[in-house]
């Protein structure tokens, strides 16, 4: 079995640079950023900061919305108009969550004078760009359909 970090030295390539190369979220010479400049589709000139996916950062999501997603999850499964509306407001908050979490930051937005930033676009942005906000995090965190869904 031949480890990824172990060199080849008869090929005179190691399986590390091989790793390396293929990896095209690095870039050139290993850098990474953090974070992913988003452009609005909908507001030309509004661009979203989108905190990129890291190890830590889903468990800290993970652990952000696991008890809201429950709560979600066992409201939608009730009959009554009640636990419907319940469940409505659960994934609501789970989208606000998601924003508050990913969005790092606003700019080319202004909302009653003042630049907005991440709480600014949830609480008082215009819902389109809310969406769209929730959306780029949501790709960024790699989620499929149904785990999109389910959270």
């Amino acid at each position: 079995m031949k480890l990824p970090w172990r060199s080849d030295k008869g090929k005179g390539k190691s399986q590390n640079s091989e790793v390396r190369s293929q990896n095209s979220e690095c870039g050139d010479a290993g850098s990474y950023e953090s974070v992913t400049i988003v452009e609005s589709r909908t507001s030309p000139g509004v661009r979203f900061t989108i905190a990129r996916m890291s190890f830590a950062r889903r468990v800290e999501l993970m652990q952000r919305i696991r008890e809201l997603a429950r709560r979600a999850d066992f409201l939608r499964a009730g009959q009554a108009p009640e636990d419907k509306m319940d469940a409505s407001l659960a994934q609501a908050e789970i989208e606000r969550i998601y924003v508050a979490w990913g969005v790092r930051a606003v700019s080319g937005l202004v909302i009653d004078g003042r630049e907005a930033g991440p709480e600014m676009l949830a609480e008082t942005g215009p819902e389109e760009l809310f969406r769209e906000a929730l959306a780029a995090v949501r790709a960024e965190t790699g989620l499929t359909e149904e785990q999109r869904k389910n959270s």
